[in-house]
């Protein structure tokens, strides 16, 4: 642009030229600041799709318990359990189906069947503390998976790194570092500190399609009781299962840490989560 201008002004010998040239590169530097314009409305707003997400990922999280589905779980060196997954009066229930792949025989499937029907009966005779306190155990967990999306979101900053396609479906594309002056509200939350990660949101409904952190460096949690270590890591996948509620299609962690800084402490997960179905609606579903 600036040789453009150059040029036209070398071109320019009579008053009339000059006047010709001023014209045109007024009218070029409009065009040029006209262009910026449209190109910043065109930016997507980070911070919006970020809050959107995670309003979305929350209505996934209380939507989640009115559907049963089926779990197969990694036990490493080809071995998988899969179990169905089910709401059974307020908290949820694993019944074995599996091994390896394969459906159980006939005389596990039938001990199965009977651990399901003394459970249920376990749980019809339950006295209402006794029902409190089993239900606030799985709140619990709700309310933990619900402060960890909040703080996720206000424990980075966000850095757009593009837009791609997965999975069959446009994406935003973004970069987390942790944040300057974030102080996290609880003990689980302090290893976000440490993290660094990205996130692949779906650009109609702003669902998290993917999520992958790890730790970057060692983050204390509980004061000098445990530390979380390098080559901590999780990646988590989600897929749409009724309207617009997504819920995890594959979860793989891979935990490192040292308890009281002398005792390492190592833990896998690898899960596969399919066949979501809806389920009757039970009174008393924590949310």
């Amino acid at each position: 642009m600036a040789r453009l201008f150059l040029d036209l002004r070398q071109a320019a010998g009579q008053r009339k030229g000059r006047v010709m040239t001023s014209r045109i590169i007024l009218t070029l530097s409009v065009m040029c600041c006209s262009a910026a314009a449209l190109s910043d409305t065109r930016r997507p707003d980070i911070g919006k799709i970020v809050e959107q997400s995670a309003q979305a990922t929350d209505a996934d999280r209380k939507a989640s318990s009115d559907f049963a589905y089926s779990e197969t779980d990694s036990l490493g060196e080809g071995a998988t359990k899969t179990y169905a997954v089910q709401m059974l009066l307020g908290s949820p229930y694993q019944q074995l189906v599996a091994v390896n792949g394969k459906p159980l025989a006939n005389p596990a499937q039938e001990r199965e069947r009977q651990k399901l029907k003394h459970e249920t009966s376990r749980r019809e005779q339950e006295s209402a503390d006794q029902r409190r306190r089993r239900v606030a155990a799985y709140q619990k967990e709700q309310n933990r998976d619900r402060r960890f999306i909040e703080e996720f979101t206000r424990a980075f900053d966000f850095t757009l790194l593009g837009e791609q396609e997965l999975d069959g479906r446009a994406v935003y594309l973004l970069q987390a570092t942790p944040r300057a002056g974030y102080h996290p509200t609880d003990k689980a939350s302090a290893v976000l500190t440490g993290m660094r990660g990205r996130l692949w949101i779906d650009k109609q409904t702003y669902q998290w399609v993917k999520v992958e952190a790890e730790v970057t460096r060692p983050v204390s949690m509980g004061g000098f009781l445990a530390k979380v270590e390098r080559g901590t890591r999780f990646e988590l996948e989600k897929m749409p299962v009724e309207g617009n509620i997504w819920l995890p299609k594959h979860f793989v962690m891979t935990s490192r840490a040292r308890v009281l800084s002398l005792i390492p402490y190592r833990k896998d997960k690898d899960e596969t989560y399919f066949n979501y179905h809806k389920t009757a609606q039970e009174s008393g579903r924590p949310r």
